[in-house]
């Protein structure tokens, strides 16, 4: 019986469904490594794994080797360590490294998570992306500026998607980014230039270095927009159409970059732009799930478990191309002002009546909750229908109609 080990820092509502997939494997020993004690698992799924072991901090892949070198004492040779953050990828691949576990090793996971890295290794491999240059200190960001001019956009090296990005549009906001940001040797930012467009993302599933399926979305409006503007109330769609001919194009792009940055087996999660002259430029990638409910609209328009797939390809190696047979999206409830807690929740019966039929799951603001520290928002709506365009109607119905206001 082969043993497979999830990270989990902490046991949230999302990595719970990632372990209750891993202990519903058949022939394989489930074990969680985590930073919460085991009485927090709930007792129905504490009883289906094998194993708890914890440890003061899941980001040290120090730690994590000696995790699973415990764990192998008890139970056998660990042959998978996984974990879905993308703060856990560059951990997990030192802690297999060290502790001799299959899998994405340190280098790769470097080339997926520094930016800087990735933007260099897709360079030179021939590959569209956003000129940028890696800024340790402030003459590095005029350099910047001197070779693709304003706007530029500036972000941790080790960021996830859009958060903690700035958009700096003159010389004053530089210089305020710069003093706020204060880049250095041991703290360096990437700096690219602004690429417009719109945005997309490519999921894909890559076994033993091969593509064997993909998948992708359209961002409404794109990310950096949205956190620029705390007002908007943005949607994904997942088109009915699994091979439109604009990802159609795109596919051997995602391919030959999945593949100068190592990707072996896994999903994989690729934001991408097409520019007003047609032309692709890639944005970034992870190595991992992707997040802003993708997974779950992954698993409805393909009628399947996409989080179990998911474990049982890290796993077992195993996937099955799957047929799409509707289009899905999510439309993300974000409040009005500048208050702290949610003051009222409008439209939603107007809302319900135009497109109901087509909402599937939904996550609605509460009078009195706190605002959201995060960019999906205080509430969230997915809808699933038979084609793209009536699915893109429900989730216009939904951010038009319905309305947070804070106070």
């Amino acid at each position: 019986m082969s043993v497979a080990v999830l990270v989990a820092p902490y046991f949230q509502d999302n990595t719970l469904r990632y372990l209750s997939a891993l202990a519903e494997l058949p022939g394989v020993t489930s074990v969680v490594i985590s930073s919460d004690p085991e009485e927090k698992l709930p007792p129905a799924l504490r009883a289906r794994l094998a194993g708890h072991y914890r440890v003061a901090n899941c980001m040290d892949g120090g730690q994590l080797a000696a995790a699973c070198k415990a764990i192998a004492r008890s139970f056998g040779r660990v042959e998978r360590l996984l974990g879905v953050l993308e703060q856990l990828q560059i951990p997990l691949a030192e802690a297999r490294e060290i502790a001799g576990i299959p899998g994405m090793h340190a280098r790769a996971a470097r080339n997926f998570r520094d930016k800087a890295q990735m933007k260099k290794v897709l360079r030179e491999a021939g590959l569209p992306c956003a000129r940028s240059r890696l800024i340790e200190a402030d003459e590095d960001a005029w350099k910047l500026i001197e070779e693709v001019g304003f706007p530029i956009i500036v972000k941790p090296v080790d960021g996830l998607g859009s958060r903690a990005t700035w958009r700096i549009a003159n010389e004053t906001e530089l210089k305020n980014a710069l003093k706020s940001l204060r880049p250095s040797l041991d703290k360096p930012l990437q700096g690219e230039e602004f690429v417009t467009g719109s945005e997309h993302t490519c999921e894909t599933v890559t076994v033993n270095g091969r593509p064997v399926w993909h998948s992708g979305t359209h961002y409404l409006p794109g990310p950096l927009e949205v956190l620029e503007n705390p007002w908007i109330q943005y949607c994904v769609l997942l088109p009915k159409e699994a091979e439109l001919p604009m990802f159609r194009d795109f596919w051997p792009t995602n391919t030959a970059a999945l593949t100068a940055l190592g990707m072996d087996t896994g999903l994989s999660h690729m934001e991408w732009f097409v520019r007003k002259d047609g032309t692709a430029c890639i944005s970034e990638v992870g190595a991992r799930p992707p997040g802003v409910h993708i997974m779950p609209l992954m698993s409805l328009a393909h009628e399947t478990d996409m989080v179990a797939n998911w474990v049982r390809l890290m796993v077992l190696g195993e996937f099955t191309p799957l047929e799409r047979k509707w289009s899905t999206g999510v439309a993300f409830l974000r409040g009005q002002g500048t208050g702290k807690r949610v003051k009222g929740v409008y439209g939603l019966e107007r809302a319900d009546d135009l497109m109901g039929q087509y909402v599937v799951e939904k996550s609605l603001p509460k009078i009195g909750q706190p605002r959201a520290d995060s960019y999906e928002g205080e509430g969230w709506v997915i809808v699933k229908a038979p084609d793209t365009a009536t699915c893109r109607q429900a989730l216009k119905d939904v951010i038009t109609r319905v309305r947070v206001d804070l106070e």
